[in-house]
């Protein structure tokens, strides 16, 4: 038995006869009324009919319409498979963006870390003007601080 690939293209030859020809315009004409089916589907049906194969072995009227709609669900799959790609790459580079952001936030920690291990607050050795203005000798008699200059022994100290 012969065997054909998967897709298999044949011609059909309108000759410039008169039968030919009228045979050609009622086929346009066809077409015309019926806009979903194909002169391939038209020749497929009418070597069915001329070959009297019965009506069980017959594909489906939709088969037409049902490749259609196949069509149409693989493109929408290519879409969708197109979009999630750009989304993961959108995304992918939002995430590889962050992770950088975060890299160099933990080297600053370090450094920082770093630089108060290395240089830690110097406590003045030198006694404060209100550990001077409060010290007091056990010869001299308890005297009242004002309460103004303590105010201000706070500023001095600061400064």
């Amino acid at each position: 038995m012969f065997q054909w690939s998967k897709k298999v293209v044949k011609s059909v030859t309108f000759n410039p006869e008169v039968a030919d020809e009228s045979l050609l315009e009622v086929v346009e004409n066809h077409l015309d009324q019926r806009p979903d089916k194909t002169f391939s589907d038209i020749c497929k049906e009418a070597l069915w009919q001329s070959l009297c194969v019965p009506e069980t072995v017959k594909p489906s009227p939709t088969t037409a319409a049902t490749d259609s709609v196949e069509k149409k669900i693989d493109e929408l799959q290519r879409q969708v498979a197109d979009l999630e790609e750009r989304l993961f790459a959108k995304e992918s580079h939002r995430l590889e963006s962050i992770e950088g952001h975060l890299l160099q936030l933990t080297q600053q920690m370090a450094n920082l870390a770093i630089m108060v291990t290395e240089h830690p607050v110097i406590q003045s050795s030198t006694p404060s003007v209100t550990e001077v203005a409060t010290t007091t000798y056990a010869d001299d008699p308890p005297e009242e601080v004002d309460p103004v200059i303590s105010r201000l022994s706070q500023f001095l100290d600061d400064f």
